[in-house]
């Protein structure tokens, strides 16, 4: 007679869309169910990967010269802080010598040049010479304003500020002290030289990056890539650093297997450092409503799983879609509200004493 009993519940169960589980307060004591309520989630961890913190190239420069000379003087060394505009080091260049004196060439040149045409200018107006004259020393004006500009671009190029061209020119006093300086306001990555060394033309001097904005590269098994998105969360395992994915690589390193995503740091960057090997989480928003229960909340029968809604005269056992799970907890959808109270731990008491479920833990 129990046999048929079981068996009968087994089949209401079967075919009932939500089987009703009658209990007093006190059978719920017995069994050990605890209640508790269902808490509400909005994203979904997918997936761990081995990620490295980098810097995007815009904001990494290699500081060159486009002189060679003697290293004189070094002022930054490897981490330290430097702010744009910052002298790095000293250069004896004697080309910056010849250039220098290009330069004053042509600011002579241009001033007789300029004195020229004022000169002609007028006696052309009051119709002394003639249009070929006039014509042959506005060109030869315009040539040497030509070549003062060259020559001016020629210093900024090698380095030398605006301030110390005007005071050359105003001065005429040459100097082969070449100043390098920080394109940048960063922290000195690499230094490359020291004094006394020979630094050839474009040579790099040292790497200064800024790190305003910090990149995740992450590595992606190629079989797993598909459920990555744009847009999903990265948070970075044991800190407060999080991260926005903005890139997915379309090439799969032949020699890992695994697909280049990039996410870019949104919060607590100072807690990472570009280089550093971080273990990393991604987490993905759900547009459905979804819910995250302990594990002892759940109960399966064939094949599907099953959450016990507190109601008046006992529970439901309602359905529910597995969506995720972490180490002690299990996300879920389905048909359930925010305020709905569940039984966070008996659930197999429950199947098993009353619906005759026991057998398929």
């Amino acid at each position: 007679m129990r046999v048929m009993i079981i068996l009968l519940l087994v089949s209401r169960f079967a075919v009932a869309a939500d089987p009703q589980i009658e209990l007093s307060q006190a059978q719920i004591y017995n069994l050990g169910v605890k209640l508790g309520k269902l808490e509400v989630i909005r994203s979904v961890p997918l997936l761990d990967a081995p990620a490295i913190v980098s810097i995007p190239p815009e904001n990494e420069y290699i500081v060159s010269t486009t002189q060679a000379g003697l290293i004189n003087e070094i002022k930054a060394s490897i981490g330290d802080q430097v702010q744009k505009g910052q002298v790095l080091a000293t250069i004896n260049s004697p080309e910056l010598l010849t250039l220098q004196l290009h330069h004053l060439k042509s600011v002579n040149d241009l001033k007789l040049a300029r004195a020229d045409y004022a000169r002609d200018k007028k006696l052309y107006k009051e119709g002394v010479i003639a249009d070929r004259r006039w014509l042959q020393t506005k060109a030869n004006y315009h040539v040497f304003v030509s070549h003062l500009n060259e020559t001016r671009q020629l210093l900024q190029i090698s380095g030398v500020t605006e301030a110390d061209i005007k005071a050359l020119e105003k001065n005429q006093q040459l100097s082969s002290q070449l100043k390098i300086f920080a394109p940048i306001s960063g922290v000195v990555l690499e230094r490359l030289v020291t004094i006394g060394e020979k630094a050839e033309a474009l040579a790099p001097l040292f790497r200064v990056a800024n790190f305003d904005k910090l990149w995740l590269d992450i590595s992606i098994p190629q079989q797993r890539i598909e459920f990555v998105q744009l847009g999903d969360k990265v948070q970075v395992s044991n800190s407060d650093v999080t991260a926005r994915i903005f890139l997915l690589g379309q090439h799969v390193d032949p020699a890992n297997q695994t697909v280049l995503v990039r996410a870019e740091v949104k919060t607590a960057k100072d807690s990472i450092r570009p280089g550093q090997t971080v273990a990393v989480k991604i987490i993905q928003n759900k547009a459905t409503l979804m819910f995250q229960v302990p594990n002892s909340a759940l109960a399966k029968y064939a094949g599907d799983t099953y959450l016990f809604l507190r109601t008046a005269t006992g529970f439901t056992a309602k359905p529910v879609q597995i969506v995720g799970r972490k180490k002690q907890q299990t996300i879920i959808a389905g048909d359930l509200q925010e305020n709905d109270e569940i039984a966070i731990r008996g659930a197999v008491a429950l199947k098993a004493n009353f619906l005759g479920l026991g057998g398929d833990e």
